[in-house]
């Protein structure tokens, strides 16, 4: 099995590492797989709209979320990590993570998502909830821990320092490691939960 983690962070060993850092040493000692792609410091420009990704199958901007596209393919589970921006995420892990969900074709039903957010002090909660957004339109269950996944510091050595912080990132990746899990074998019982062709409707006439 694998986790790919994505650090929204343009700060590549920051407090948002920090905590994913926690979460990879139980990934690990799970038997678990992982990789990192340290995103936040790339120049990644948002979604246009041109919808040639339906044709081509990947975006047509031919950067780090065509190379991410092909590693989400083959994970079991995501976690997208990210700093607070004025109780948000980073633009460029937002932009990235638009274009990565839109534009990749594969099914992405039953893998795991899990948020982490990263904060001096607050806006943690509104980020957490901004990020599981993606997981939630694409069928993908959300993993949880112990409260709103979230580690506190202006710095990776103030973060280090948040105890509590940390245990939620070594809860997160149990529960995960345990929905990925149960989730495999449930494939190998039952497969996957019958899919209806997409009814889409307008609000406007």
């Amino acid at each position: 099995m694998k986790v790919l983690f994505i650090n929204g962070s343009p700060h590549p060993k920051g407090s948002t590492y920090i905590a994913l850092r926690e979460m990879e040493k139980i990934f690990l000692e799970e038997g678990i797989e992982t990789e990192i792609l340290n995103v936040g410091g790339m120049d990644i420009r948002g979604c246009v709209a041109c919808k040639s990704c339906v044709k081509k199958g990947k975006c047509t901007f031919d950067d780090i979320v065509n190379v991410a596209a092909e590693k989400f393919k083959e994970a079991d589970g995501l976690v997208v990590g990210s700093p607070v921006y004025y109780a948000s995420a980073n633009a460029t892990v937002i932009a990235f993570l638009d274009r990565l969900f839109y534009s990749s074709p594969f099914d992405k039903t039953m893998k795991v998502g899990a948020a982490v957010a990263a904060a001096r002090r607050g806006g943690l909660t509104a980020t957490f909830d901004e990020l599981n957004k993606y997981f939630a339109i694409s069928g993908m269950p959300i993993a949880s821990g112990q409260y709103w996944n979230g580690i506190h510091g202006p710095s990776s050595a103030e973060s280090e320092k948040d105890a509590e912080g940390l245990q939620m990132m070594r809860t997160l990746a149990r529960n995960m490691s345990f929905l990925m899990k149960s989730i495999a074998l449930g494939k190998e019982k039952y497969g996957l939960p019958e899919k209806e062709s997409p009814v889409r409707t307008n609000f406007i006439s």
